[in-house]
């Protein structure tokens, strides 16, 4: 009888960096192709998601692409962890446990809409980074900086991948219940969930904000500088 296939080595199959099998180069419209795959994200509520979700190889190709994320001393300061579908009742529990800590008087409806939530997603992963870890000096926005980061790598993968994903985050992550079920020390901050699966369905697509909104210039000290010169989309040129 033949032993199991082997998958393939998901950055070996596409030449490193995303590119081609066999291609030591970038596709010539790799810009175009970024900007198309970030266009095309978009969050999938948990709720919508179903089976199937990645399978092993789409989950490599995920993980690879969170740890292409920058990472300020090579600290690796964030970690995820994987909730398979056989320790969603301790999640479920956690999460319910949570909401009675919160709020004594949360009903029988209450608590099971919360332990509902642990049972969504075929993927679910728990962002964590380490605030302690390394170099002192490497602060924990910078630490932060990078989960973020590998988060939006992965959620761009699942997007080229076909697949639907979602960040959530809520007040049960800084709760006893939930530290406690992923043991979880003082220094390490349960940042989101990641979710990812097929996409039932999808809201309405979001206005994007207009680049030139999210750009402001620093004006020359000697004022010679117009202040919408720079700015994307204006149109305006720069003093001669």
């Amino acid at each position: 009888m033949d032993g199991p296939t082997a998958q393939p080595d998901p950055v070996a199959a596409t030449g490193g960096a995303g590119m081609p099998p066999g291609s030591t180069s970038p596709p010539d419209d790799l810009p175009g192709i970024a900007g198309l795959l970030m266009q095309s994200r978009r969050t999938v509520l948990p709720k919508r998601l179903a089976a199937p979700g990645p399978d092993p190889f789409q989950l490599q190709q995920l993980l690879q692409a969170a740890a292409t994320a920058p990472d300020h001393g090579q600290l690796r300061p964030w970690r995820l962890v994987l909730v398979p579908q056989e320790a969603r009742g301790q999640l479920a529990d956690a999460f319910a446990q949570a909401l009675q800590q919160r709020d004594p008087a949360a009903t029988l409806q209450q608590m099971e809409q919360a332990r509902e939530k642990a049972y969504r997603a075929p993927l679910l992963l728990l962002l964590v980074v380490d605030s302690g870890c390394g170099d002192p000096e490497v602060d924990l926005n910078e630490r932060l900086v990078s989960a973020g980061c590998a988060l939006q790598n992965m959620l761009l993968m699942a997007t080229a991948q076909g697949l639907g994903s979602a960040l959530t985050s809520g007040k049960a992550l800084k709760s006893e219940p939930l530290r406690a079920l992923f043991a979880l020390a003082a220094q390490d901050h349960a940042v989101c969930f990641i979710s990812i699966g097929s996409a039932q369905s999808r809201g309405a697509r979001r206005v994007r904000p207009e680049p030139r909104d999210l750009v402001s210039t620093l004006e020359a000290d000697n004022n010679t500088l117009a202040p919408d010169a720079a700015r994307p989309g204006s149109g305006a040129a720069p003093p001669g």
